[in-house]
């Protein structure tokens, strides 16, 4: 890949991290304040740890990015006291996905009706992300997620790709979102330098529904991981060369999955921009 181009995504990276007893700590012990962290919230825990774990992260300098599932929003008005409640924090950014809370919490099933209704608020946040499927959502057509994408582009203001391992399915997906007239800058969204064994570990921890649901959708992920040579992220980075990197493209960093190896996905990063001479 390109040295320019690949150093570029390198230093627009979003991590993406799980609230957890140790998150904070581990951010502030690894994470420069010029990377921006986004915080998952869980079907399991609801939306409270991860707002509590934003508000926190927002005080210490940090742009933070909070994920707000349409299914864990009970009604109009908690949706109104999250975002009062992100606003007052000094939040100015939320990734808004359907989400796995099955059954819903309330009226919202799916994100559309939750951006609509930020929109008629207003707007209070100036950035908003949505998620894209470069591989085929386990319950979703790929016809209807891309149709989502189109549909949610007036409230939204970016899209974070969710999982790839495949660089040509990566590449064609960004092709055929542009050719629809999708022009919300990607995310593209990557799994950091995970070692398999850890990566079950954190998922057995996040609780035993969540994780049957994890592994259960994601089961392929696992595969990938156990191939000979393991999974690199640099490899990824280094096939994708002309998707990421294309001006067509729209590619405005890296959305690093970190499964909360925090610590080694930033050493990853900073190694990887020293050999670029980053």
């Amino acid at each position: 890949m390109g040295v320019t181009g690949l150093r570029t995504l390198l230093e627009s990276v979003r991590y993406e991290v799980l609230p957890g007893k140790a998150t904070e700590d581990k951010v502030l012990a690894h994470v420069p304040r010029d990377v921006v962290v986004t915080v998952t919230a869980s079907p399991v825990k609801g939306l409270e740890p991860t707002l509590d774990l934003a508000g926190r992260l927002a005080a210490h300098g940090y742009r933070v990015v909070p994920h707000v599932p349409a299914r864990l929003l009970r009604d109009d008005l908690h949706l109104k006291e999250v975002a009062g409640r992100l606003r007052e924090a000094g939040v100015d950014d939320v990734f808004v996905p359907a989400g796995d809370a099955d059954p819903p919490a309330g009226a919202y099933d799916g994100a559309l009706p939750v951006l609509r209704r930020l929109s008629e608020l207003g707007r209070p946040f100036a950035h908003v992300g949505v998620t894209g499927y470069p591989e085929s959502h386990p319950l979703i057509h790929d016809d209807v997620t891309v149709q989502a994408m189109w549909d949610k582009r007036e409230h939204a203001t970016y899209i974070v790709s969710n999982l790839c391992f495949d660089p040509r399915l990566l590449g064609e997906w960004i092709v055929r979102i542009r050719r629809r007239d999708v022009t919300l800058p990607v995310h593209v969204g990557i799994a950091g330098p995970v070692q398999r064994a850890k990566l079950l570990a954190m998922a057995t921890k996040i609780g035993v529904g969540e994780s049957t649901r994890f592994l259960t959708r994601h089961a392929s992920w696992f595969v990938r991981f156990a191939a000979p040579g393991g999974y690199a992220p640099e490899r990824l980075l280094s096939h994708s060369e002309g998707a990421l990197c294309a001006p067509s493209a729209g590619v405005a960093g890296l959305h690093l999955f970190t499964f909360n190896q925090i610590a080694e996905t930033e050493r990853w990063r900073r190694a990887l921009l020293d050999r670029l001479g980053g």
